[in-house]
């Protein structure tokens, strides 16, 4: 296992920036997402701790040590890439061992590498199948096993399975992580689904434009997102700026949405907050003019879930709630939005 600390990392390809001050102190054996839009700066980030691309300016520490005057093929990273690129003209084994045949690793030292990688990943007995014969799954395993046939002390992986059909994307997320842990290798994982990232990974950490925007566990960056793009990008929010006075309440187009606790009690004129859709409340309209009112523009049923979607002025308010649970509104019918302040939190500025 190993520690990787990226200090100030900048990347330029001519005028364009592709990384800002990418700062960022990964632990030994911890299982770190990338997650980010297309242009983001993720896959040069991952290419560059590889040694595939080198950073223009900055430093990549390895258990201390610079990295960055070490050749690619010297540094014992592992990487599969979204293209896996596996050796038509070889079989499955020999895709396994090529790195350790290029090492000059005895044949009965590789084949018995093989051996007891096919059996990690699943596919025993296939070390003498051709890789065009093989399912979209299996090659992604064999990728797999050809990266950690090395033994190294970073394992890297590009978007791995972006091609696979949602079912078998999800199984092997799951079976992935449990590799890693059994194996205890450091790993960096890239991404553009949030869901992936969620699921996996021990922290993640959000690009934006080349810069780091959060870096927390799951839990951190879905609940409390540091800035207004975290709080877009990690599923969904709604995010509004209401009007607080100090042991008040929290006022939005002149009506109340109640009187929040906590720190947010002590909050004084216009903050930006957000709040996820599962913490709303919808109702009929009572009428008494008294809440927030939004017209339905669109209902969808998400197997577990239902997502409402409401215009209020010039704003979208999304409202979600387990199905059997959910109120019933169709497209075009008015409800009254309460909100649960105490799970709101407030972007910082």
């Amino acid at each position: 296992m190993a520690t990787l600390a990226l200090k100030n990392v900048e990347k330029t390809f001519g005028t364009y920036q592709a990384l800002r001050n990418v700062d960022l102190d990964i632990r030994s054996g911890e299982f770190i997402c990338l997650l980010g839009g297309s242009g983001c700066g993720k896959t040069t980030l991952l290419r560059i701790i590889a040694g595939l691309d080198i950073q223009t300016s900055g430093a990549l520490l390895l258990d201390g040590e610079d990295l960055s005057r070490v050749e690619c093929h010297k540094r014992n990273i592992g990487m599969v890439f979204q293209s896996l690129a596996l050796f038509p003209h070889l079989n499955v084994g020999e895709n396994i061992t090529y790195g350790l045949d290029i090492r000059k690793v005895p044949r009965e030292a590789q084949q018995a590498r093989a051996e007891e990688l096919l059996e990690v990943v699943g596919l025993s007995g296939l070390g003498k199948r051709p890789v065009s014969a093989l399912s979209g799954g299996q090659r992604q395993r064999v990728a797999i096993a050809r990266a950690l046939a090395i033994e190294p002390v970073l394992f890297l992986m590009d978007e791995p399975f972006s091609a696979l059909d949602a079912g078998l994307r999800e199984h092997l997320q799951i079976e992935v992580k449990k590799l890693q842990r059994r194996l205890g290798v450091t790993t960096i994982f890239v991404t553009h689904d949030q869901n992936e990232a969620m699921s996996i990974a021990d922290r993640i950490v959000i690009l934006n434009e080349g810069r780091i925007e959060q870096a927390g566990t799951p839990t951190e960056v879905y609940a409390r997102p540091r800035t207004e793009f975290v709080a877009e990008f990690m599923g969904t929010n709604n995010i509004i700026t209401p009007s607080f006075t100090p042991g008040g309440d929290a006022m939005l187009d002149g009506v109340s949405l109640g009187r929040p606790s906590g720190d947010m009690a002590a909050l004084e004129g216009a903050h930006k907050v957000a709040i996820r859709p599962e913490y709303l409340r919808l109702r009929p309209v009572s009428g008494d003019g008294s809440g927030l009112i939004g017209t339905v523009n669109f209902v969808r049923l998400l197997g577990a879930s239902v997502e409402t979607e409401l215009a209020v002025g010039d704003r979208t308010i999304v409202h979600t709630m387990v199905s059997d649970r959910a109120p019933e509104f169709d497209v075009g019918d008015r409800a009254e939005i309460s909100f649960d302040l105490d799970r709101a939190w407030v972007i910082p500025s």
